[in-house]
């Protein structure tokens, strides 16, 4: 079977689009090979890219993202089976063919299932696979009407966006479609407990009805559909007293199933004698299972997002930007650590948001409300730092006109944070260690302690240990501060937040500027990305606040951002260079580079001197043009 993607739900449901050497494109424009009425679509969606004999899907700054299995992604090579969701569309990928569908639904005959009660797996579906069955029908036939009934049934659910208008809707289609007396929806939380249960009969009823425990932990064990239409006096039922009791006659139960393992059942029965389900029904009710299922397991995901959000933000307001693994971490732990009065030391390199984890920490205390009070360990001298810290008394040196309360001092009740605390010299790391051990503070020339009731945060760039051993940071204050350590991730390490950023600070200097902002040029967008950020967020929001300033028009381009990054050569496999100007001129500034030093013998400097630029730049062109292990060799 060639590769292709098959449009099990959406506007295009029902549709086939082969894969070949040539890439397919998916988008609103009229001339994407997969052209999708949908205004969730961007004009320029997506791709699908042959790769060494397989396929890769590429998102393409899509507005709204592409998902794959209910995970959003920016590239993925495909699998077999993987569904692709963009807006109100489902494709599934199919890359080999099946075995061939069996001839007959098997009938089990372990002892307790009676000679009407049949299984049928999701794999061996026929309205799952078509194709492979080799399936012919005219428009007249009850498979073209159990698959419009399909069709129906993926549009409808695919529009959903929520659990419970979801399972309504499954119920009353699944009604309409099915001469059954009553149906239900069983959920299952993520420990695979019963969550919850949606209920429907002939007459709209919506109360719940018991259903046997016996008969869903069959369903979960066998991961199989079950049919039985001789549910009183069948072998297989006889001994299971709430469908005795029910007087049920009829019954169909179809698992919903994720790989994370079981979403749900749905149910229905009958008790009325000249009603029978059959084997179509079984297909048709699996085939839906499994539709209802996809639509499930991403809602539910979403859902589930959602909450964890909202419990992050209802006890941790932060004005941090990023949804990337090691961010989401970060919230977590600054969530849990929030409520606590416990010393915290936040590490990372410059830049990496360390003050608006301290300011999160302080809003998320029994403290918000009161003093915020940051302090920079390394801006003032000894002399000076220490009166800013602990204040002073009038006369207590020259220019001390006045009694000053300190910063210390001032942050009573509320939250100080020791930014650089790195930096803060040695004769003071004594005076503030006691400071924090005694929860007392005296002003510079003053002989009565103060009481001080205070929260300590601190933040540091500097390798702390490193300085314990060279003897320049006091290894009980260390201790003191090091209650509980987070280490803040650098922007190279969470490069799936930069889009976010970007967009965030082109929103904020677009307002503060007055100048219209709706995005950046895919080239801009490269650039950011292939760039590592060694002043991390601080040096991103310089940049995007230098475009905004710089620009014209209301995209940010390339020509726009810093020649820093413009100069950054491009990864193996990673975005391409920004423009054909801008390959020129660095494939240009290489080759001299590399001339200069060639001509010098391999010393950088004298190389420096030849082109006539400071040997600082000159190493870092070296740097941004990746020419290191060039020059190296």
């Amino acid at each position: 079977m060639s590769p292709k993607l098959a449009a099990i739900a959406g506007p295009l449901a029902g549709q086939t689009f082969l894969l070949g050497p040539q890439t397919l494109t998916i988008g609103r424009d009229r001339a994407s090979t997969v052209h999708l009425r949908d205004l969730a679509v961007s004009r320029q969606h997506c791709v699908v890219e042959p790769e060494d004999g397989r396929f890769r899907l590429r998102d393409l700054d899509s507005r709204h993202g592409t998902f794959v299995n209910g995970v959003p992604v920016r590239q993925r090579v495909l699998e077999e089976g993987d569904r692709i969701i963009l807006g109100a569309s489902v494709f599934l990928f199919q890359q080999h063919d099946a075995a061939g569908l069996c001839s007959a639904v098997a009938l089990d005959d372990s002892d307790y299932v009676a000679e009407s009660t049949v299984h049928l797996a999701p794999e061996d579906a026929r309205y799952l696979r078509l194709e492979a069955a080799g399936v012919a029908f005219s428009a007249e036939s009850r498979t073209a009407r159990d698959l419009h009934a399909l069709l129906r049934i993926a549009n409808t659910l695919q529009a959903l966006r929520a659990t419970g208008p979801l399972a309504s809707r499954l119920l009353e289609l699944v009604l309409d479609t099915v001469p059954a007396e009553r149906t239900a929806l069983l959920l299952f939380d993520r420990a695979h407990e019963l969550e919850t249960a949606y209920a429907l009969d002939r007459e709209g009823g919506r109360d719940p009805f018991p259903i046997s425990r016996t008969l869903v932990q069959r369903i979960l064990a066998g991961r199989s559909a079950i049919l039985s239409n001789d549910v009183l006096h069948g072998a297989g039922w006889s001994t299971v007293e709430s469908l005795q009791a029910a007087r049920i006659r009829s019954l169909i139960a179809v698992p919903l199933s994720s790989p994370e393992g079981p979403l749900g059942v749905l149910y229905l029965d009958t008790r009325e004698e000249e009603v029978r389900f059959d084997e179509s029904h079984l297909e048709l009710l699996t085939a839906a299972g499994g539709i209802a299922a996809a639509a499930l397991a991403t809602i539910r995901h979403i859902e589930w997002l959602h909450e964890e959000n909202q419990r992050i933000e209802a006890g941790l307001l932060h004005d941090m930007v990023g949804q990337s693994p090691r961010m989401r971490e970060v919230y977590r732990f600054l969530a849990r650590v929030a409520p606590t009065d416990s010393t915290v030391l936040l590490r990372g390199e410059s830049g990496t948001g360390k003050e608006l984890a301290a300011r999160a920490l302080h809003r998320g205390s029994v403290r918000d409300g009161k003093p915020f009070v940051a302090i920079n360990c390394a801006a003032l001298s000894e002399s000076l730092l220490e009166s800013e810290l602990f204040g002073h008394e009038k006369g207590a040196f020259t220019g001390a006109l006045a009694r000053k309360p300190g910063k210390l001092e001032v942050a009573h009740t509320g939250t100080v944070f020791l930014d650089e605390i790195g930096e803060l010299p040695q004769p003071l790391q004594a005076k503030l260690l006691r400071a924090l051990q005694e929860r007392e503070i005296e002003r510079v020339g003053g002989t009565q302690p103060i009481r001080v009731d205070l929260r300590v945060v601190a933040a540091t760039n500097r390798d702390l240990e490193k300085a314990i051993r060279e003897g320049t940071f006091r290894e009980d204050l260390y201790y003191r501060l090091n209650v509980i350590s987070l280490t803040l991730p650098p922007l190279r390490e969470r490069h799936e937040d930069i889009p976010l950023l970007a967009d965030h600070f082109a929103a904020l200097f677009s307002r503060k500027l007055g100048r219209r902002i709706a995005g950046f040029s895919p080239e801009a967008r490269a650039c950011l990305l292939r760039y590592d950020w060694p002043g991390n967020v601080r040096e991103l929001a310089n940049a995007i606040e230098r475009a905004v300033v710089l620009g014209n028009g209301d995209r940010i381009h390339a020509e726009d951002l810093p020649e820093t990054l413009l100069e950054t050569a491009p990864a193996a496999g990673g975005p391409l260079s920004a423009t054909p100007y801008h390959e020129t001129l660095n494939r240009t500034k290489e080759q001299l580079i590399l001339d200069a030093v060639e001509q010098s013998g391999g010393n950088v400097t004298r190389a420096a001197e030849t082109l006539g630029l400071h040997p600082n730049y000159l190493h870092r062109l070296i740097s941004n043009l990746g020419l290191r292990d060039r020059i190296k060799g």
